[in-house]
């Protein structure tokens, strides 16, 4: 029996059944996953920033034969050639752009006038207020529990006070608001809409379904882990980044700053060669990753360290060599779905406990 829909402004908004967003997770989040979300009725996100731009236009394509549905595109804001990833997108009709980095403002202009949903993901009320006045149709705003980079402030005190900050749902400001870190179920879907959001975002729990490539062996190692077993390091890549504790990671942690950036430098230079990058285009990135943000070069060259690091771990399944992103959800999951199974299973619990409520 396929469980009720739930309409909220997300919904009305992007065109899809239920309030829940698949996160673009980078060498996790290709045309499988992204479809077979899109056709559970969810919002299925693409992960460019570890594709070229050929494999980008594959990736997309692939998933557009693969569903009907809308689906989205997340999108490294200050990559040198972003401006072609927006006109590629456009072409083949991509319904959502979504932005780890809040992208400037006369190119969320661009995908708006081509019809495209902007929704940037923030880590603080007035980046949301900010992106908000630029146009973005709504925001992804993640708490300190979600994997990935991720920031220090708990969802439950960082999406009351984005909502807030927009001036709730009746706002002039007033955009849709998703909520990601530490979602997992139907509870957590009503929690965040009793806090005023418009829908949950969901990344390690899409990692863990059936659809997803990760290999079998690096999911089991997921399904091991406890509340306790992720760790913020700033180790990996110079910023504040969620990811289980492994061997590896311990050893980053413990080890020599000098050693961890010759390595960086090695593995960015891998990355380079993979993905057909040249220096100057690096440079003129790190450039553009300084100027946006406050990272040293150290931290800049260090970023180049993650894709090889997060490829080996979960598409090359070398869990000694790799990192695992994840958010401490991690340790409240023991099942591997379908994204279908999961969206069904996490509707008919938000209708059950709204059910459920006094009134």
């Amino acid at each position: 029996m396929t469980a009720p829909t739930l309409a909220t402004r997300f919904t009305e908004l992007v065109g899809v059944r239920y309030p829940i967003v698949q996160t673009g997770m980078g060498w996790v989040s290709g045309p499988s996953l992204t479809a077979a979300t899109a056709n559970a009725g969810g919002l299925g996100i693409l992960a460019s920033a570890t594709m070229t731009y050929d494999e980008l236009e594959f990736a997309i394509k692939k998933t557009k034969s693969l569903t009907d549905q809308p689906f989205g595109v997340n999108l490294r804001a200050d990559a040198t050639d972003a401006d072609e990833r927006v006109d590629l997108m456009i072409r083949e009709g991509v319904k959502v752009a979504s932005f780890a980095l809040a992208p400037k403002q006369e190119l969320i202009a661009k995908l708006k006038d081509n019809g495209l949903v902007v929704v940037p993901s923030i880590g603080a009320a007035k980046h949301a207020v900010k992106v908000a006045s630029w146009g973005a149709d709504a925001v992804i705003v993640q708490g300190g529990e979600g994997g990935g980079h991720t920031g220090p402030v708990a969802t439950t005190l960082l999406l009351p006070s984005v909502v807030d900050a927009l001036g709730g749902q009746d706002g002039p400001t007033s955009i849709p608001v998703i909520a990601a870190g530490g979602f997992f179920d139907g509870r957590g879907l009503v929690a965040a809409l009793a806090y005023g959001a418009d829908g949950i975002a969901m990344g390690t729990r899409f990692l863990l379904t059936s659809d997803s490539a990760v290999p079998d062996s690096v999911k089991q190692e997921y399904l091991k882990r406890s509340l306790n077993d992720t760790v913020v390091s700033t180790k990996v890549d110079g910023m504040p980044h969620r990811v289980l504790r492994t061997e590896l990671v311990q050893a980053l942690e413990s080890g020599s700053r000098v050693k961890a950036l010759v390595a960086a430098a090695r593995n960015a230079n891998e990355f380079k060669q993979m993905t057909g990058m040249r220096w100057t285009a690096m440079l003129r990135d790190g450039k553009a990753m300084k100027k946006s943000g406050e990272r040293t070069w150290q931290q800049i060259i260090m970023a180049g360290n993650t894709p090889m690091l997060l490829k080996a771990g979960l598409v090359d399944g070398n869990t000694d060599a790799g990192v695992l992103a994840s958010g401490q959800v991690v340790g409240l999951i023991d099942d591997l779905p379908s994204c279908d199974e999961l969206i069904q299973s996490v509707m008919t619990q938000a209708h059950a406990r709204l059910a459920a409520l006094p009134r």
